[in-house]
């Protein structure tokens, strides 16, 4: 019902909204921008970025496609038929969607044609209240968090994790926005179970980084070359992503945070926010999960540390050396 509605309500290109440029976001919202050809209107809380990113996308953007900024959340809604939002926690993405001066749902009162795609990474509670309360303003949410890092939302290469109340309505979205920001795109369920599937994936990737890390510094101390001792790693029963496409050893793999010297990337204090939401759950289902608790005590001593507080969460490895070398 939704794609009939929605198709039939916009009859050229939709206009697309994308509020959150951060790390993730920017590049993002610029594949969506570039690949869909729509006009295109941007919010972030730093006017600077929403402006840089205008200026950016003179040089991709389609002949006579316009792309602007918009003042508020709910003046980007005013003007938009589908709205992807790419926030830091669940607190934002309340407020930019539920704000009743500022907020999204203040912007289409009265239109029951708007898609909304939340792709922030929050609690599973937060998103489905927040997804019950578009509905109730007769708009439809998916939640759609990502993975595969800022290497990905470069690429275009994503990881959805999509929770939607329908297949259709699944369809829709996926075929019209989210494969121009991802390769593999996933229908996980009812709205939440995005979220589901991603705190327990970077619950495994906070463990596993962890792990890579204490590995690779192991061998580097007891004299074994990082390259030579990853490409073996990568080549047995010890590989993963955290090894042989993001290693967190300085110089083993180019064109990783590891490499200069952990900027950009997936946060320290980003990790230990996604550890801390699958600890939560964990516990709300009386769940064990005695690694991911070890790796959220972990990268919370990370983050708070001012030379690691903006660091990749990668700089795990430089922490744990920094660490070692004072014992």
């Amino acid at each position: 019902m939704l794609a009939r509605r929605f198709y039939s309500s916009v009859a050229s290109k939709p206009t697309i909204g994308f509020v959150g440029l951060g790390q993730m976001g920017f590049p993002m919202a610029a594949n969506l921008m570039k690949k869909t050809g729509s006009p295109f209107v941007v919010f972030d809380a730093f006017p600077a970025t929403a402006s840089k990113f205008v200026e950016n996308a003179k040089d991709l953007k389609a002949q006579n496609q316009s792309v602007s900024v918009a003042a508020t959340p709910r003046d980007l809604a005013a003007q938009c038929d589908v709205i992807v939002t790419m926030l830091p926690a669940g607190p934002h993405v309340k407020s930019v969607y539920l704000d009743a001066e500022t907020g999204l749902l203040a912007g289409i009162k009265g239109r029951n044609n708007v898609l909304l795609v939340d792709s922030s990474t929050i609690d599973v509670a937060t998103s489905k209240h927040v997804a019950e309360t578009v509905g109730n303003a007769g708009a439809v949410m998916l939640d759609a968090p990502v993975s595969g890092g800022t290497l990905g939302a470069e690429a275009g290469t994503l990881t959805f994790m999509v929770g939607s109340p329908s297949v259709t309505t699944f369809n829709t979205v996926k075929d019209t926005i989210l494969v121009h920001m991802g390769k593999n795109i996933v229908h996980c369920g009812t709205v939440g179970n995005g979220q589901v599937a991603k705190i327990c994936n970077n619950m495994m990737l906070g463990i596993s980084m962890v792990a890579a890390s204490e590995t690779m510094n192991l061998g580097v101390r007891l004299g074994m070359d990082p390259k030579l001792l990853a490409g073996i790693i990568n080549t047995s029963s010890g590989r993963c992503w955290s090894t042989d496409t993001y290693n967190p050893c300085p110089g083993v793999l180019p064109n990783v945070p590891a490499s200069r010297d952990y900027t950009g990337g997936f946060g320290t204090s980003l990790m230990a926010k996604d550890l801390s939401l699958a600890v939560s759950a964990a516990h709300e289902s009386k769940s064990t999960v005695t690694l991911g608790a070890v790796a959220h005590q972990i990268y919370n001593q990370v983050s708070s540390q001012k030379e690691f507080k903006n660091k990749d969460f990668s700089s795990v490895y430089k922490w744990l050396n920094d660490n070692q070398e004072k014992i």
